[in-house]
């Protein structure tokens, strides 16, 4: 083990678990444990919100998958890549003042709350809705969990069970202790670790590799494709790579992990300071780190296997005690997007199943135990997950994106601006968003050159409007419009 490499990331996994207990206080104060515990108490600033959402979204995909397939790809992914600038923008632009307020009247802890209380309280919208959360959020959950098994086994030698399983213990204690205010608050501290780290192994990264135009001479003299925007093999076409502005870019808005971030603050001050902040820092952190997996191609040619690209090339360019700090990014990404993920598929059980169809009458007590031994149980069975780990786990990460935005984007944005809209409208949308998504990745897989999400929320989108118009169906809880 290089110590000097691994001894500054424990002092920052420590520090996370200090932040951790002193969250655990408020969850001790609150009187209202299911909204300090999911929600924060809707206290967050435009500061925390900004880190909290790039932070959630900058995950092992961004920081560990992603430069690995631009290591593959080359400058075409880094284009592709940069569809995820507008990320917060668009979250926070279409959400807004309109979601948080609707959120605070309903009572509204989680997506599904928002959901069930628009759609006339129905039972089949939030058990449709739970279920397609917890089955694409394991997907999810898995990939960060084989990226944070993989940094820590690049770094320790240790085996991949080994680090997967260092991993999992230090998420799942974590997110017990300190609830959705731990997670913010150290998604604030993990966001800025993600901004300096990038802009540090990037310029290690190019003096290593002899300056920009140098790289570029060795790229272009290896294979001409990996400066071009169509990838190595010439398979990033425009159509593509257009249709991954609706996959990373505008449907994140139907992420429930970004989507609950919008419902969380405390003021529009607050909100108009994360759309600038999260803006510059999502735009800065992607091109930063997408660039690095590119540019290390040269330097450390041959790499086997795409996701331990960026352990190996901070290692190379850096010093070891300066790797260890800044190999806290890609680790603070891979945390702050675990431990949300674990908190909202945990809320998706524990509030909107156990809560709402199995025992309504829980007390206070009942329903902590119930939360923690939830969000301990889905971890274990996370852990079990990512015992087989993809290649690249990029895929796994937009296969979950593909079905989440296939089945809430339009359950969401119609539900605030398209009052016609009612449960059954809603109902079909996520049943034909999902069924046609598994459909389309499965057997049809980049139909008409476009990504497989496309289609399915094409067909989601119709779904709705028709069987809203054809059931014609008023909406007893949102018949009373709000003044935004």
């Amino acid at each position: 083990m290089n110590w000097q490499v691994i001894f500054p990331l424990i002092i920052f996994v420590i520090s996370i678990f200090v932040v951790g207990f002193w969250s655990s206080r408020h969850l001790k104060n609150s009187s209202n444990f299911l909204q300090e515990y999911f929600l924060g108490s809707r206290e967050l600033g435009g500061f925390i919100l900004a880190m909290t959402m790039v932070a959630t979204y900058g995950s092992a995909s961004s920081f560990i998958g992603g430069p690995g397939t631009a290591y593959t790809q080359g400058l075409g992914w880094v284009l592709l890549a940069m569809a995820q600038v507008a990320t917060g923008y668009f979250t926070l632009l279409i959400l807004g003042k309109k979601f948080a307020i609707y959120a605070r009247k309903y009572k509204a802890i989680t997506l599904i709350d928002f959901l069930r209380s628009r759609y006339n309280n129905s039972k089949s919208v939030s058990l449709v809705a739970a279920f397609s959360i917890i089955i694409f959020i394991f997907s999810a959950m898995a990939a960060q969990w084989v990226g944070g098994a993989r940094l820590i086994e690049s770094l320790t030698g240790l085996s991949y069970t080994s680090a997967l399983f260092i991993f999992a213990v230090c998420v799942i204690i974590y997110v017990i202790i300190g609830g959705f205010r731990a997670v913010a608050v150290t998604d604030s501290i993990q966001g800025v670790v993600m901004f300096v780290g990038t802009l540090i192994i990037l310029i290690g990264t190019i003096i290593a590799g002899g300056g920009i135009s140098n790289i570029i001479s060795d790229l272009a003299r290896e294979n001409p494709n990996l400066v071009t925007p169509f990838g190595h093999d010439g398979g990033l076409t425009p159509a593509y790579v257009s249709s991954f502005w609706i996959l990373v870019g505008v449907g994140v808005v139907a992420l429930p992990q970004v989507t609950v971030r919008a419902m969380s603050y405390k003021s529009s001050k607050a909100m108009h300071r994360a759309l600038i902040t999260g803006t510059i820092v999502v735009g800065f952190i992607m091109l930063g780190m997408h660039l690095i997996g590119v540019f290390a191609r040269p330097i450390l040619p041959d790499i086997a296997v795409g996701d331990s690209v960026m352990p190996l090339i901070t290692m190379e360019v850096l010093p070891p005690w300066l790797a260890g700090i800044v190999l806290a990014a890609p680790l603070a990404a891979i945390m702050s997007t675990v431990d949300s993920l674990l908190l909202l598929v945990s809320s998706a059980v524990v509030k909107d199943v156990y809560l709402n169809f199995i025992k309504p009458s829980a007390s206070s007590k009942q329903i902590k135990q119930v939360s923690f031994g939830v969000t301990t149980v889905l971890g274990i069975l996370v852990f079990a997950m990512a015992l087989s780990p993809p290649d690249l786990l990029i895929w796994l990460n937009l296969f979950a994106f593909g079905g989440l935005q296939s089945a809430f984007i339009w359950p969401v944005i119609m539900g605030l601006y398209w009052q016609r809209g009612n449960q059954h409208g809603a109902l079909a949308s996520m049943v034909v968003g999902v069924s046609s998504y598994i459909i389309v990745h499965n057997f049809a897989p980049n139909m008409m050159g476009v990504h497989s999400v496309v289609f399915p929320i094409i067909f989601s989108l119709l779904a709705f409007v028709i069987v809203s118009l054809l059931t014609k169906e008023t909406i007893i809880s949102n018949s009373n419009k709000l003044q935004a």
